[in-house]
């Protein structure tokens, strides 16, 4: 490294908005500080230092004193040039492997990639959180980013898809998948994008009203859904307990605990916790109507 950390670092600007500190001067705080580190996005954008976990502000910068304009280095004016392309891989289920992902995105050139074992249908992802935060910080400097990922599916369906890619365009950050049914870059605002996005949310609803109506089908039928019944009396009792009490089913399900049969000591998972409270609501109301 010809250059000592902080003058590699100095020679962009802070593309991170609360920071925004120009070419020649140390990051900023909040507090107008000058900062202990320089913050993430502005080292990552040096080649050398992209993959360091941090770089510190020299003594000679006073960190911690009062913040102040330095003067700016010659042709500090230039916008910063390159490509970043950041990957984002995801699974469902902790069984499952990231490994086709992460092979795929690997092969693509992308290496900076963010991974989690996660449900699209989660509040909050935040692996995937990050990397658009981090892929907004990056275009905000001037360089040309895109976020890629494997397959649609990784990101979402339907309206949750859509509102995330129009997320990425307002922020000019580029969207490519590398196979399945939209794969290649995408403009989130193009006709084909949009049908094929809804279209992949009304295939998961598809399934999903399918796999409910078959389920029904069977119970007719007499039929036991799932594996071997968990509960007995004792376990209906704390849960409609609980369920006073306002709880969710994930939380009943995680203070039960099986009695009886393979899995004993165990807590239930919340679909059988489900189907008995369901059950004892319906005989609770064919009671009541007899």
């Amino acid at each position: 490294m010809t250059a000592d950390p902080y003058a590699l670092v100095e020679a962009h600007a802070c593309p991170m908005s609360t920071c925004a500190a120009p070419a020649g001067s140390p990051c900023r705080t909040g507090k107008g500080k000058v900062a202990v580190q320089y913050h993430t996005a502005r080292f990552r954008l040096v080649p050398q230092l992209a993959k360091t976990l941090n770089v510190p502000t020299p003594p000679v910068r006073k960190p911690g004193s009062a913040w102040i304009e330095l003067p700016r280095p010659r042709g500090a004016g230039a916008q910063p040039v390159g490509h970043v392309r950041i990957g984002y891989a995801r699974a469902s289920t902790s069984p499952q492997s990231l490994d086709t992902q992460l092979d795929s995105l690997a092969e693509a050139g992308v290496t900076r990639i963010f991974s989690e074992k996660i449900s699209t249908r989660a509040a909050k992802r935040p692996e995937l959180e990050q990397a658009v935060t981090l892929a907004r910080e990056l275009r905000a400097s001037g360089v040309a980013v895109t976020l890629v990922v494997h397959e649609h599916k990784r990101l979402g369906r339907g309206i949750e898809l859509a509102t995330l890619a129009e997320d990425l365009k307002a922020s000019d950050v580029g969207l490519e998948f590398l196979t399945g049914e939209l794969q290649g870059r995408h403009d989130p605002s193009g006709v084909v994008f949009t049908v094929l996005a809804a279209l992949s949310g009304m295939e998961r609803e598809y399934i999903r009203d399918r796999t409910l109506e078959g389920h029904e089908s069977a119970r007719k039928r007499g039929k036991t859904i799932g594996g071997a019944t968990v509960a007995d009396p004792d376990m209906l009792s704390m849960a409609l307990h609980l369920r006073e009490q306002n709880m969710s089913l994930r939380d009943i399900a995680a203070k039960l605990v099986i009695t009886t049969g393979k899995k004993k000591g165990q807590h239930p998972s919340p679909a059988p916790v489900m189907r008995m409270l369901r059950e004892h609501d319906e005989q609770t109301t064919t009671a009541a109507s007899t």
